[in-house]
C-alpha cells in the first residue's frame, strides 16, 4: 500500500480539489491512504481566529464568517447538487467553532488553539472524500484522532507510538482493503478523546506515522514544486532539483530549516526503510526526488535561509568562564520557554545562539536570563545554512551583508549576518 500526502496549496481551490482527484484515478481503488492538510492558508486565518478569540475581540466572528465562506465557496464549485450531504456535513463540522464562540475563553490558548486549528483538517477532508466519491473513486472519509493517539501537550503533541500502532493496524487496514481512506495531518487525539495537533507543517509527520505503522511500500509528498531544490526559489533565482537525497541528509536539511519536508517526517519511514518521493501535484508524471537509505553524497550544495532571527549572546556577570554549569541553567531556560535553538556558538566568556523571533517567547527568555546573565542581543537577521559548502558558496550569500556569527563542521556552514548599512 501507498500513503500520499497533499499540502494547503494543493486543495487551495476547486481545481485544485479536482486536480487531486486526476492524480489518484490513475493508482488501484484500493490500499491508498491520502493525508490532507487545511485548504491553501486556512491554517493561518484559523489561528488569527484562535488569538482574536483568546483575547476577547470581536473580529473573530467576522474572521470566522470568512473561514466559512472560503470553504463553501469551493464547495459550491465542486457539488451543483445543493442536496448533496456534504453541505450539512461541513456546516456540522462548523458548530464546534460557534460553540465555542458564544462564551468566553477561560481554557488554555493552547488547548484552543488546537480545538479550533484542526478544523482546518476536518473540514478540507471531508470535501476531497466527498467529491472523490462524487467522481466514481470509493472513498472512505477516517478520523486521524482515532488513530494518531498523543499526549497533552497542545499544539506541540508528542505520539505515544504503541497505541498509535495498535489502533492503526487494528482498525484502519479494515477499511484500506475497501477502497481509498482519506485522513487530516497535522492531527490527533489525547486519551480524554481531546483534539491535539503535532506542530506547524505536522501533516508531512502525520502521513510519515500513518505509513510506519502500515509497513507502507512508500510514502509520496505531493508539492508545487518538482521535487527537492537545493534552495528556496524565494531566495534564489536558480534552483537545481536533487533526484536522490539519503535519508541522513534529508534530516539535516529539515533539521537546518528546509521547509519542502517537515522535519520530524523522516525518522518513521527511515526507521522502516521506507521510501519517499517528492512530486509535482502540477506534473504529476515527473520523476521527482527520491529519499531512500542510499548514501550519496550531494552533487550541489544546498541552502536554506531563515529570517527574523535573533542573536542572542550571554555572558556571566563576573566575566567567569562558561562553564558546564552555565551551559545546563542556559539550556534549562530555553527549554522551559520553548525556544529552538537553531544554531549556536561557545567562547570562553560568552555563549551566542540564533533562535527564530517569537516576541513573547523571546521577550520572556531574554527577562529569564538577564536574572543570572548579562545579555546582549540583535534582532532582524538572517541565517543561511549551507550543506556541503565551499568558499565559492560563502562568498556568494554574504554579498553586502555583515557577518556576526560563523560556525562551520566538517559538511556545513552556518552564518548569521544582516544587511551592511548604507553609508
Amino acid at each position: 500500500m501507498q500513503v500520499f500526502k497533499f499540502g494547503g496549496a494543493s486543495v487551495k481551490d476547486a481545481e485544485g480539489v479536482k486536480n487531486l482527484v486526476k492524480i489518484v484515478q490513475g493508482y488501484p481503488a484500493n490500499n491508498l491512504l491520502i493525508v490532507i492538510s487545511a485548504m491553501g492558508k486556512m491554517t493561518n486565518k484559523l489561528e488569527e481566529l484562535t488569538w482574536a478569540y483568546v483575547k476577547g475581540e470581536e473580529k473573530a466572528h467576522q474572521l470566522f464568517e470568512e473561514v466559512k465562506a472560503y470553504h463553501f465557496n469551493i464547495i459550491n464549485e465542486l457539488f451543483q447538487d445543493h442536496k448533496n450531504p456534504i453541505y450539512d456535513d461541513v456546516a456540522n463540522t462548523f458548530v464546534e467553532i460557534e460553540w465555542l464562540l458564544e462564551e468566553e475563553a477561560s481554557d488554555s490558548a493552547d488547548y484552543l488553539y488546537d480545538q479550533i486549528v484542526s478544523i482546518g483538517e476536518l473540514v478540507s477532508t471531508k470535501i476531497v472524500a466527498a467529491y472523490l466519491n462524487l467522481s466514481g473513486v470509493f472513498a472512505i472519509w477516517a478520523d486521524a484522532r482515532n488513530y494518531i493517539k498523543t499526549d497533552n501537550t497542545y499544539r506541540e503533541a508528542n505520539v505515544i507510538w504503541d497505541k498509535t500502532e495498535q489502533e492503526v493496524q487494528k482498525h484502519l487496514t479494515t477499511f484500506l482493503d475497501k477502497g481509498i481512506v482519506v485522513t487530516q495531518g497535522f492531527i490527533g487525539g489525547t486519551s480524554e478523546n481531546f483534539t491535539s495537533t503535532l506542530g506547524r507543517e505536522g501533516s508531512d509527520y502525520s502521513a510519515a506515522i500513518f505509513c510506519a505503522c502500515l509497513n507502507a511500500e512508500s510514502m509520496t509528498i505531493w508539492k508545487d514544486v518538482p521535487g527537492v531544490l537545493n534552495a528556496d526559489p524565494k531566495w534564489f533565482d536558480e534552483t537545481e532539483k536533487i533526484e536522490h537525497l539519503s535519508y541522513h541528509d534529508a534530516i539535516e536539511l529539515t533539521y537546518y530549516g528546509a521547509t519542502v519536508i517537515h522535519p520530524k517526517t523522516i525518522k518513521p519511514i527511515q526507521n522502516k526503510g521506507i521510501p519517499l518521493y517528492v512530486r509535482s501535484f502540477l506534473q504529476p508524471d515527473a520523476k521527482g526526488t527520491a529519499i531512500t537509505s542510499i548514501e550519496s553524497r550531494l552533487p550541489i550544495p544546498s541552502f536554506i535561509f531563515k529570517v527574523n532571527q535573533v542573536l542572542i549572546s550571554i555572558f556571566p556577570k563576573d566575566f567567569s568562564f562558561i562553564i558546564e554549569e552555565n551551559l545546563s541553567h542556559i539550556f534549562n531556560i530555553l527549554h522551559k520557554n520553548k525556544v529552538k535553538v537553531n544554531t549556536m556558538l561557545n567562547s570562553a566568556i560568552s555563549f551566542s545562539v540564533s533562535v527564530d523571533n517569537d516576541e513573547v517567547k523571546i521577550k520572556q527568555l531574554i527577562t529569564d536570563l538577564s536574572k543570572t546573565f548579562k545579555v546582549k542581543y540583535n534582532d532582524g537577521l538572517e541565517l543561511v545554512t549551507i550543506r556541503y559548502y565551499n568558499q565559492q558558496t560563502i562568498d556568494r550569500v554574504i554579498v553586502n551583508k555583515d557577518v556576526l556569527l560563523e560556525v562551520k563542521s566538517r559538511h556545513t556552514c552556518q552564518i548569521v549576518m544582516k544587511d551592511k548599512v548604507k553609508s
